[in-house]
């Protein structure tokens, strides 16, 4: 809309537009955070500002609109309706937008011009701002100097510096350093000046403005340098800028002392005296001599020439090396060679004066010639230098020399002089041939060089000596050795992976390769230890546990690089220390124990069998009851197991204990166990009768009853249990007038009438009644008086009475109870003796019973006449419990309880 509102007025106002055009200009700081106002452009153009009468007139109202939304607009927030201008989010970096260091830069909303009449230090933000409605309608161009900060500290370019100075540099010589420190920030905030650290005295800074306003540091000299004395001085050179507080950088400065030829070459001495026998050989070496120069390089290059002043001849007889400076015996001495010779050498070097040294070569006329020695070497030799192998055998010849005297005359001798496995011994049969060999073998460990010499003489005394080096070569002949043959080594079990075991170390005495050794495994290291080859660093590559296994024990090699290779071997034992990872552990979760009631207190019922994997006081276990310790008590060393009283099955027949075991580690681990104790019966209860209650009762027993009726019966519980309450019933004794008439059940303690009661059967019966369980190892039993009174009524109840507390005469029948607990006898037939046999027991049950009805009736008589006064049938037996009294339900004939 507000760009087809100027195509439209444009026309029409482009003069008027023109003298309209108005200019704003501000400043501030670069790096304000957001928010800040920079000036209100109502304000500052006498327009209504946002809040007055006179602005809320306006229809439509005041509006500020940015031309453009180019580089200058992100850095500031326009308000459309007050116009106020403030700083937008992104911060102004001053030395990011004016890169340019000559002369200012404008950043406009689209382009980037030079000011007209800009400072040195100018960064300008060119804005174009479109004031609307059409009667305040302008164009503004808004001008915001940024002004520079002290943000950025100096920096050099390069870390180090190099700066180098002739040693003859006179003072106060001016040089500049290449390299000044760079600040982006401008004016005072820029770099100001610079100084040294240290200076030693000799340096110092100075810095030159130019024209366009850059400093740049000069090194200036202020004493004497000498190259000599120091070659190298090592500084940090500090830049500071002006800033409100100063910012610093740094860079260190290395001044290197250049070199001059300002030292010329010295001989040590002025002169040397030489004494050559007037017999040497060409070629024998005189002397040398030797100048030093202190430069370098080409400064300190030496050459050696003999003076004008030495004569031809003596330059021809000694030859001078111009380098070396060596002088050697050129041709051969003879009669007309002058004794004495005056060697004047001059030492030469670049653009001095030589030095001057003389030498005096004195020649000694000699008569005779010395002995001569001549080797022929059998050995490898290189340059009067042997070779020998340490592993050579006793007797290994080295060289042969012949002894000779050159004149022929006299006799000549030798010997060898110096220390060593050698010998120098005749060649025999040859004359002067001398035979230097070895007398034991050599070791390179022990020595490497040996420096022995061949002496030969004559019998003038003249002697002539030829040295021979021997070099001893080393061989592969010392195996590895180890620090230690055993290593002994302890780690804690659930190491870490990779746990650093130990670093072995072995040693080889051999030299280069043959003494570098490498380590290895043996076949029987488990494959989770590693050997580093190289270090020696032995390791475990996964966690031990001490309760798999407690003890390592493997081999080890140390192998040398020599050929054929060289090893020896190590033991190392591992111990696993323990650590407390294992709780205690019972043999069973559940323990039963059978254990007979009345069982002794503090006798042992069982065994608790726990076991802890681990070892030492981690492995010690202590056992305690959770429950129950007021009856039962555990030994903690041995687990044995107690109870501190009598224990009784009737009064609890089982016992449930939590067994806890705890270990001796920490912090400890523990672990429970369950006990079952089940108390098995002993036979410590008689039966108890509970009915009938009392010895003194007693039933009446009408005479109609038919036989095989059911009477009463005797009712007993015993507390054991199993056999040991199984219950029999049996008649040990009887009282009556015919007291075979009643019978009892053995099992169920039922007495039912046997037969039929006849008018002579009338009276009292009396039945003692024995109770009895089947308890091992013995049966114990109670017994009890059953009463029956055989009448139609009872017409005198206290003669009753008084007949059952008399004492009855009962014997005792010592018969036991017959109760099939399980068929274990079979009856025994004879086929032959049958006949016989019941002939046999017809003839003898009548007789019986003949005899037995004969003393029934005399019984009865004598009994009506006396009134039965002198029956005495009470028997008085206690019982041992009581219940209510009850009867049978189901009877065939009437009984009463009287």
């Amino acid at each position: 809309h507000l760009l087809l509102f100027l195509l439209f007025v444009g026309p029409f106002n482009c003069f008027a537009s023109y003298s309209r055009a108005t200019e704003l200009f501000y400043s501030l700081n670069e790096g304000l955070p957001a928010g800040v106002l920079i000036g209100s452009l109502a304000r500052d153009l006498r327009l209504p500002t946002a809040g007055s009468q006179q602005a809320a007139s306006l229809q439509p109202p005041l509006s500020f609109t940015l031309a453009s939304h180019g580089l200058g607009g992100q850095y500031v927030q326009l308000d459309n309706r007050s116009g106020e201008l403030h700083t937008s989010a992104v911060e102004i970096d001053r030395e990011a937008l004016c890169v340019e260091s000559s002369g200012a830069t404008i950043f406009g909303g689209s382009a980037a011009v030079s000011s007209s009449s800009p400072s040195p230090e100018s960064c300008l933000l060119l804005l174009d701002v479109l004031v609307l409605p059409q009667e305040y309608f302008r164009l503004v161009k808004v001008k915001i100097a940024i002004r520079d900060v002290n943000d950025n500290a100096p920096r050099f370019p390069v870390p180090h510096i190099r700066l180098s100075v002739p040693e003859n540099a006179p003072v106060n010589t001016r040089l500049a350093i290449e390299h000044p420190a760079l600040d982006p920030d401008m004016g005072t905030n820029g770099v100001q000046t610079y100084r040294l650290r240290d200076n030693y005295g000799v340096f110092t800074l100075d810095v030159e403005e130019n024209e366009n306003g850059e400093r740049t540091p000069y090194l200036i000299v202020m004493g004497a340098l000498d190259r000599e004395t120091q070659d190298e001085y090592v500084t940090v050179i500090v830049a500071e800028d002006g800033g409100t507080p100063p910012l610093m950088g740094s860079a260190t400065l290395t001044i290197g002392i250049s070199d001059i030829n300002d030292n010329c070459p010295q001989f040590n001495d002025s002169q040397l005296n030489v004494t050559l026998y007037g017999n040497s050989s060409l070629g024998t070496h005189v002397a040398t001599v030797h100048a030093v120069d202190m430069d370098l390089g080409s400064n300190a290059q030496i050459t050696y020439s003999y003076s004008q002043k030495v004569p031809q001849t003596s330059r021809d007889l000694f030859y001078l090396n111009e380098s070396t400076g060596a002088i050697t015996l050129s041709t051969k001495v003879d009669g007309d060679t002058p004794r004495l010779h005056r060697l004047i050498i001059l030492g030469n070097g670049p653009g001095c004066i030589p030095a001057v040294i003389t030498v005096l070569v004195t020649i000694i006329k000699v008569v005779m010639r010395p002995p001569e020695v001549v080797p022929r070497f059998i050995a490898n030799e290189v340059e009067g230098v042997v070779y020998l192998k340490e592993l050579e055998p006793i007797n290994t010849p080295i060289a042969f020399f012949t002894i000779k005297d050159p004149d022929e005359k006299y006799k000549v001798s030798c010997y060898l002089d110096g220390d060593g496995p050698f010998r120098l011994s005749p060649y025999k049969p040859y004359n002067n041939e001398y035979l230097l060999e070895t007398t034991k073998p050599l070791d390179f460990e022990t020595q490497q060089l040996y420096e022995i010499s061949v002496v030969a003489w004559n019998s003038e005394g003249f002697h002539v000596k030829k040295v021979v080096k021997v070099q001893v070569l080393d061989d592969n002949d010392n195996s590895p050795v180890f620090s230690e043959q055993l290593i002994e080594l302890s780690i804690e079990e659930n190491n870490v992976p990779n746990a650093f075991l130990t670093k072995l170390h072995a040693t080889d005495a051999d030299s280069g390769e043959r003494g570098q050794v490498s380590y290895f495994l043996g076949p029987d290291a488990p494959s989770y230890f590693a050997l580093d080859k190289t270090t020696g660093v032995l390791t475990v590559s996964t966690q031990l546990d001490r309760e798999e296994k407690e003890k390592y024990r493997y081999t080890v090699k140390a192998v040398d690089s020599g050929f054929p290779p060289r090893e020896s071997i190590a033991t190392v034992t591992i111990t696993v220390l323990d650590k407390n990872d294992n709780s205690p552990r019972f043999i069973n979760k559940d323990f039963s124990f059978f254990v007979p009631e009345n069982f002794p207190g503090f006798g042992e019922i069982g065994v608790i069998s726990v076991t802890d994997a681990d070892a030492g006081q981690n492995g010690w276990v202590a056992l305690s009851v959770l429950n129950g310790s007021d009856i039962f008590v555990i030994d903690t060393g041995k687990g044995v197991l107690r109870a501190k009283v009598s224990l009784d099955r009737e009064q609890q027949s089982s016992y449930i204990l939590w067994i806890e075991a705890v270990d001796g580690g920490d912090p400890a681990l523990s672990s429970t166990a369950k006990i079952t104790i089940l108390l098995l019966d002993i036979n410590d209860n008689p039966p108890l009768v509970l009915f009938p209650q009392s010895n003194m009762s007693y039933l009446l027993v009408l005479p109609s009853t038919l036989p095989g009726s059911p009477i009463t019966e005797v009712y007993a519980v015993d507390k054991d249990t199993g056999m040991n309450a199984v219950i029999a019933y049996s008649i040990i004794g009887r009282r009556g007038p015919r007291p075979e008439s009643f019978r009892i059940d053995p099992k169920t303690g039922n007495i039912t009438l046997e037969e039929s009661l006849m008018q002579n059967d009338y009276g009292l019966y009396r039945l003692l009644v024995k109770v009895s369980d089947h308890g091992y190892p013995e049966p114990l039993h109670s017994t009890v008086m059953v009463n029956l009174f055989v009448n139609d009524t009872v017409s005198n109840e206290s003669y009753i009475e008084s007949l059952l507390r008399k004492e009855p005469d009962i014997s005792v029948e010592e018969k036991q109870p017959q109760i099939s607990i399980e068929p274990t006898h079979k009856k025994m037939e004879s086929a032959s003796c049958m006949p016989t046999l019941v002939a046999l027991s017809i003839i003898s049950l009548g007789s019986i019973a003949l005899v037995t009805g004969m003393g029934i009736y005399i019984c009865l008589r004598k009994g009506k006449k006396h009134h039965r006064a002198d029956e005495n049938l009470e028997v008085q037996i206690p019982l041992n419990g009581r219940i209510n009294l009850h009867m049978l339900e189901k009877k065939p004939v009437e009984i009463s309880n009287i």
